[in-house]
């Protein structure tokens, strides 16, 4: 016997007078978190701790470090050029948001082929910030999962700027970020550092980008 045909109107009448209720099967938690998992990428260790870079923006370096105050807390994400130890970019904010990192990311010119070395962290594996390094044409590298020596340049800097830094007398977000962009000049353009010859980060860099052209000269 053919049952007759009724829209889905109909049906939900029927099933309101009548108090049915259909048996929804309940989404499986395991699968959720298979595809989120899926969705996030981790990349092999191409920098393999060559640290001895000589290339103005050719490697970079990124992570974030927390930093308490007045009983609060913010975050700071910052991309390192390995080569002269500048800092090219940062961002903060008081929260761990996947923007940290995407806002600091896009404040970098387009590098092509340039590499950039993060740790494995939930950031860096996200779809959003692997398109947006894609789009500037630079090459992703990540440490081994925990192993914080395969990133030591950015975990050097946030050694150094926790030890130079007041940043815990700090009593609101905004004086802090004014305080970290002090540093941020600081010490880029006059903290010496003895593994670069005594130099400034953008001293260092000017000195690299003059000996490249130096060098090229020479080749013709």
């Amino acid at each position: 016997m053919r049952l007759p045909e009724m829209n889905h109107k109909k049906i939900q009448r029927i099933m309101k007078k009548y108090d049915l209720v259909t048996k929804v099967r309940r989404r499986n938690p395991y699968k959720a978190i298979m595809k989120k998992r899926l969705e996030h990428r981790t990349f092999p260790n191409k920098l393999q701790r060559a640290f001895d870079q000589i290339v103005p923006r050719s490697v970079f370096c990124t992570d974030i470090t927390y930093l308490p105050f007045n009983k609060m807390y913010a975050y700071l994400s910052v991309i390192k050029d390995i080569a002269t130890g500048e800092v090219v970019a940062w961002n903060m904010s008081s929260g761990l948001e996947i923007t940290l990192v995407t806002e600091t990311i896009k404040q970098m010119e387009s590098c092509e082929n340039a590499l950039i070395h993060s740790d494995q962290g939930f950031h860096y594996t996200s779809p959003l910030f692997i398109e947006i390094v894609q789009g500037l044409g630079m090459i992703q590298s990540m440490s081994s999962k925990g192993n914080c020596i395969d990133n030591a340049p950015i975990e050097s800097f946030f050694g150094h700027m926790k030890d130079e830094l007041d940043y815990k007398s700090c009593v609101s977000i905004e004086e802090l970020r004014l305080e970290i962009a002090r540093y941020m000049a600081y010490y880029n353009y006059e903290r010496k550092q003895w593994t670069k010859n005594k130099m400034s980060p953008v001293e260092r860099r000017n000195y690299l980008l003059a000996q490249q052209k130096e060098g090229a000269g020479r080749r013709f």
